[in-house]
């Protein structure tokens, strides 16, 4: 199975441009499965909640799902996008996952960051997991990672491959992954934002890159620059992740004792 990320740099608002250079760089590869970062369409830095209403979609049937779906049923792959979505009078920071056969589903964001607690509703669909033939997919949003329940929940739903739309600031989050897939024993693919935002007065937000894909052994794959747009695409057996043997004597989530973790 070939696995990857498009590590890209936004233009704020410019939703139709961004989407087509997201168009642009897909086209332009083969794989089963791409992540793309948080908000990737919209941009990250907003000054309102009414901009962000302004730039928010209804899921699955606004336009960036629609033209992803276009994409992943031509290129024959499963996409993972993080957008702002807009349900009724809510707004929530969502990813979506699309494949050849049209929508798979959408997640919402359940650990908000910082001034996003001004904009956003704390999710409220619970973590995820997808059969998309040869894997099972999970998706968590970014600040997620800080909490380990969020992989771990996902882990014990069956995911091998945790998607994981990122907007990072924090410096901490690609040495963390390697640890969230060793204790869970699953793939990550982080794919995060390259650049740097700088909007109303409010202080620059520059973006850490350093997107990367990690095996169940706690390996960094790959790990993009900091500093620009990246494309990483490699080849993986999903199956790995469904060993969770430790030794012939444990078993990683089979021996958990949840009775004494309350």
């Amino acid at each position: 199975m070939r696995i990857g990320y498009y590590q890209s740099n936004p233009e704020f608002g410019e939703t139709s441009a961004n989407l087509e250079r997201i168009s642009a760089q897909l086209d332009a590869i083969e794989a089963d499965l791409i992540v793309l970062p948080e908000l990737c369409v919209s941009g990250y830095q907003f000054v309102s909640q009414s901009e962000v209403r302004n730039l928010a979609e209804s899921i699955p049937d606004g336009p960036t799902t629609a033209r992803l779906i276009e994409i992943a049923r031509k290129k024959h792959m499963v996409i993972v996008a993080g957008l702002a979505e807009r349900a009724g009078s809510l707004l929530y920071n969502s990813a979506v996952a699309v494949g050849p056969t049209g929508f798979i589903g959408a997640y919402r964001k359940t650990h908000l960051f910082s001034e996003e607690t001004l904009f956003f509703t704390p999710g409220d669909t619970g973590f995820r997991v997808w059969d998309i033939g040869p894997a099972r997919i999970g998706v968590m949003i970014c600040f997620d990672w800080y909490y380990p329940e969020s992989a771990r929940a996902l882990a014990l739903r069956g995911a091998d491959i945790i998607c994981h739309p990122s907007n990072l600031v924090l410096p901490n989050c690609p040495d963390s992954m390697p640890v969230r897939c060793l204790e869970n024993r699953v793939f990550s693919v982080t794919c995060n934002r390259t650049g740097m935002e700088s909007r109303g007065g409010k202080a620059p937000l520059v973006y850490i890159g350093n997107s990367e894909i990690v095996n169940p052994r706690g390996e960094i794959l790959c790990r993009s620059p900091r500093d620009r747009e990246d494309v990483c695409i490699i080849e993986i057996d999903p199956s790995e992740a469904r060993d969770k043997a430790v030794t012939p004597y444990n078993d990683l989530l089979r021996d958990r004792r949840d009775s004494l973790y309350q």
